[in-house]
């Protein structure tokens, strides 16, 4: 194995994502040191890193070892997305700062259980956090995700939609400032899922009949016991 051209090719793709070794490194739960190393070509990945960093790379474990793979920016994901019923009429009563510190720390805790179920966050807006989940049992883990946030987030008036489909990753924006973000029908469904689910839903979360035909498929008993289940949005 060619350890500079491996290291090159993560380096470049890691890049082309608009991706920090830090943003990379947190996602796998390594130090960015470790990526750093990858990329100057003195290691490897580790066997254990390879297929969630062929995901967050949207790679194939054999293009991240040899190489010769088309670019694929199109691929199956959950998309997870998140917003605060009542959060404007909030906002309007109390201090930009002390807003921020709020929904900062809302932020930190969901983002850190989204990472913990191997997740990529996309973008904060507002109130709004929007991220993906992408390779294997991709719907078992945002919808694990969801359930753990619901339990973390003492907010009542949070609610979390999820939808599975094609997803569309790239970079958006002016060359100078463009960010990575995802787009297409999955995307654009879940975002109408919810605004439904703020007018016509008290739950907490609101999954789509493509996340639980997956859930369900798997024989996995996410909702064993559970006894307010929270609609499904066809």
């Amino acid at each position: 194995m060619n350890l500079a051209k491996l290291g090159q090719r993560i380096r470049s793709q890691r890049e082309k994502r608009h991706l920090t070794q830090a943003q990379l490194a947190n996602s796998l739960h390594i130090s960015a040191q470790a990526v750093s190393k990858w990329e100057r070509g003195e290691n490897a990945p580790d066997i254990s890193i390879l297929q969630p960093l062929s995901t967050l790379l949207d790679r194939s474990i054999e293009w991240v070892l040899c190489g010769n793979e088309e670019d694929r920016n199109t691929f199956e994901a959950t998309v997870f997305c998140s917003s605060l019923r009542g959060f404007a009429g909030k906002a309007s009563a109390t201090s930009p700062e002390n807003i921020a510190l709020w929904i900062n720390g809302l932020f930190h805790t969901m983002t850190e259980t989204v990472l913990a179920s191997d997740g990529v966050p996309i973008k904060y807006t507002g109130d709004g956090f929007l991220a993906y989940f992408s390779g294997n049992d991709h719907a078992i883990r945002a919808v694990q995700a969801a359930k753990t946030c619901a339990e973390l987030v003492t907010e009542r008036d949070l609610l979390i939609t999820l939808h599975s489909g094609k997803i569309y990753l790239g970079a958006i924006g002016h060359h100078e400032y463009a960010r990575p973000d995802i787009l297409g029908e999955t995307v654009n469904t879940v975002f109408m899922m919810n605004r439904w689910a703020t007018d016509h839903s008290d739950k907490r979360m609101i999954y789509s009949s493509a996340v639980e035909q997956q859930v369900s498929a798997s024989g996995t008993p996410l909702y064993a016991g559970d006894e307010s289940l929270p609609p499904l949005f066809v």
